[in-house]
């Protein structure tokens, strides 16, 4: 049986304020390193391949670590656990920006550590103490990532330019976590109030048997894997149908930016629908529409990007939305966000490394642009699944 105890006033609004702080983690210290891959590898004499690894090692971790966040937390609780994961991601900062390439990578790694722990914890956590506002605070926190996340692309270069270098603009983008560390402490207090549940049966090994989490695995998963493709080599693919380096780089922004913006409109959506197949396959075809959209009509990049951004943001939040509505428990949300997160990050690692090889074959994005878009529709049949009302029982 399942104790929910749900926060009210004043604890709950810290509560609150300090998932979406540790939201802001989520996405920024990976993705923030981005715009600035052309100075690392330029001042570290890194390989293209080499390069890449600051992408993929990240989602490797993600995979690696996704399975073992349901078991970590019950065993030392939620909110310690979300605690370490942010002390993790503080480390990883650190670690990442002293002068050494090897630093560098091992910094990354440790950051991939903590995102993990983070991106699995937090839906169980809010089907803990949010049962009947998991769409809505999904939403929310999902906002709150991307909109980190943009904001941490816009300011890395110009902070670099200004004296700092790209270590000291890596640096400054700890003072994400530190936040999240200091609004977090107080859940340190309320550990043993509400714990993830009153029974550790039905989790482990019977999710990876469930229909229903495989359904939700691939939807979610296939999500993370043309999600990781394009947000890797949007730049590249606009230069080559001849957008400038800017240009480029402020459309990489406009992605990350778009992709928060269903954090405002889905959950008011899902609130009102009583059947949630049609939006998961609206939302996911968006993806196969733009991806086949940068090929067959790139002088409308714009429009592109911002469908892409809004169809990605829109099946995650899906996605996340629907493990905990088809949970029966926190703990259970947790077991299956870390199958979802494992697998689905596991393909995302193997995207852009395998579709950069695609274009290395043809010469052109054009085959893995088309690939994305096959990819999505297979993404929204998943979805037709997932969205089906009904709660994973084992």
């Amino acid at each position: 049986m399942t104790t929910v105890i749900t926060p009210r006033g004043k604890q709950g609004a810290l509560l609150i304020a300090g998932i979406l702080t540790i939201a802001t983690t989520l996405r920024v210290t990976f993705t923030g390193a981005a715009p600035l891959l052309d100075a690392i590898r330029a001042d570290y004499g890194l390989s293209t391949a080499q390069t890449g690894m600051l992408t993929t090692l990240p989602l490797l971790a993600f995979a690696l670590v996704s399975p073992l966040a349901a078991g970590v937390a019950r065993r030392v609780g939620m909110e310690r656990s979300l605690f370490a994961a942010m002390l993790l991601i503080c480390l990883g900062v650190a670690v990442r920006s002293l002068p050494s390439p090897a630093w560098l990578f091992i910094g990354t790694a440790i950051i991939g550590c903590g995102i993990a722990l983070g991106n699995v914890l937090l839906p169980g956590i809010l089907k803990r103490d949010f049962p009947g506002q998991v769409a809505k605070l999904t939403g929310a926190y999902s906002l709150t990532m991307g909109a980190a996340a943009a904001l941490g692309s816009a300011l890395v270069v110009p902070v670099a330019t200004m004296g700092a270098g790209w270590h000291g603009a890596l640096l400054t983008l700890m003072v994400f976590p530190l936040l999240a560390v200091l609004l977090w402490l107080p859940q340190l207090k309320h550990q043993e109030v509400a714990n993830l549940t009153a029974s550790p049966v039905t989790h482990g090994r019977g999710i990876w048997r469930s229909a229903l989490a495989w359904q939700l695995t691939l939807f979610l998963g296939i999500n993370s894997l043309i999600y990781y493709v394009v947000i890797g080599w949007l730049p590249a693919i606009l230069i080559s149908y001849g957008y400038s380096e800017a240009g480029a780089g402020s459309l990489h922004g406009l992605l990350q930016l778009a992709t928060a913006s269903p954090g405002i409109l889905v959950p008011l959506i899902l609130h009102r629908l009583r059947d949630h197949r049609g939006i998961a396959v609206i939302i996911a075809l968006l993806c196969a529409m733009s991806a086949a959209g940068f090929v067959l009509c790139p002088e409308q990049a714009v429009l592109w990007t911002l469908m892409f951004g809004f169809g990605s943001g829109g099946t995650m939040i899906l996605g996340l939305t629907f493990i905990g509505l088809r949970a029966r428990s926190a703990h259970q949300a947790a077991a299956l966000s870390g199958m979802a997160q494992s697998v689905g990050y596991l393909l995302a690692a193997c995207g852009p490394p395998l579709m950069g090889k695609i274009h290395d074959v043809t010469g052109t994005w054009h085959s893995p642009l088309f690939a994305c878009a096959g990819l999505s529709v297979v993404m929204a049949l998943a979805g037709a699944f997932a969205a089906r009302d009904r709660e994973k029982k084992h």
